[in-house]
């Protein structure tokens, strides 16, 4: 009832956790704020004895209001075959109707993944991928908004909302959680973007960006002239040095950039 009393008119709530779990919270919400989304996270969790195999997290989004929600429409990059870095969906006759960077972002979510290496991990069991909480924040929130955490944990949700240049608020009862969060902010720079667009990057790639910054950000990015090429002819950002594919090999000085836009302003 705090959460929710304490949320701008125009905000959200998201709550993450199992199933079990969030059907009993949205019996809750749903006396007090505007069900949006429940949004399936594909991740594995362990086994409860007599049940299927669970499968995937949820995340509950509520708007504070609905009708002054902040939301913004989100897309990730196309889902592509591992042997052959062609689309993994066939679109047919279609494909020159492709987004040059990839759909829209759905309820379901399978591009992201638990961390499970333990070079990753803090001693923390349930600690979740910044770049999850990365495509919340892009989702709810606009630049200078202020993100709440009323459990940080070891700070995920504070280190994604200031690299997309975002204020935080987060507490937590551990004090080792406390100082690792403290820790681990004072590394962090607001300078997840590319141009003057905030997006979310993961191991150097861009894996959200809101849909209305599309024309600010394509700039950056050799993009196929013909977009049905998409298909065979992944995109890519214009710092990489070196990208070497199935059907193509481009180095700097590479005599075969007629394959892209923006031929003309291409290192070389």
């Amino acid at each position: 009832m705090e959460l929710v009393r304490i949320t701008k008119s125009t905000g959200s709530i998201c709550l993450h956790n199992i199933p079990k779990w969030l059907i009993k919270y949205s019996s809750f919400l749903d006396e007090l704020a505007d069900f949006k989304h429940w949004i399936a996270w594909d991740a594995q969790t362990s086994p409860m004895g007599k049940t299927l195999q669970p499968n995937h997290y949820g995340i509950l989004f509520y708007a504070k209001d609905a009708k002054k929600l902040i939301f913004n429409e989100l897309r990730y990059p196309h889902k592509r075959t591992r042997q052959t870095n062609m689309l993994a969906k066939d679109y047919g006759g279609k494909k020159y109707l492709l987004h040059p960077y990839g759909p829209l972002v759905s309820d379901v979510w399978t591009d992201i993944h638990r961390v499970k290496h333990n070079k990753y991990r803090d001693t923390h069991p349930c600690q979740l991928p910044v770049h999850l909480l990365e495509r919340l924040i892009l989702m709810a929130t606009n630049e200078n908004d202020i993100v709440l955490d009323p459990f940080i944990g070891v700070g995920t949700t504070a280190i994604a909302a200031k690299k997309l240049g975002r204020h935080y608020i987060g507490f937590d009862v551990d004090d080792n959680y406390v100082n690792i969060t403290k820790n681990k902010l004072s590394n962090i720079e607001s300078n997840s973007k590319i141009g003057n667009s905030w997006v979310s990057f993961y191991l150097d790639e861009i894996v959200t960006l809101r849909d209305r910054d599309w024309n600010d950000i394509k700039q950056y990015f050799y993009i196929p002239t013909k977009i049905q090429d998409i298909d065979k002819l992944p995109i890519m950002l214009k710092h990489k040095s070196k990208v070497i594919s199935s059907y193509y090999q481009i180095k700097n000085g590479s005599n075969n950039l007629f394959l892209f836009e923006d031929r003309k302003n291409l290192k070389r």
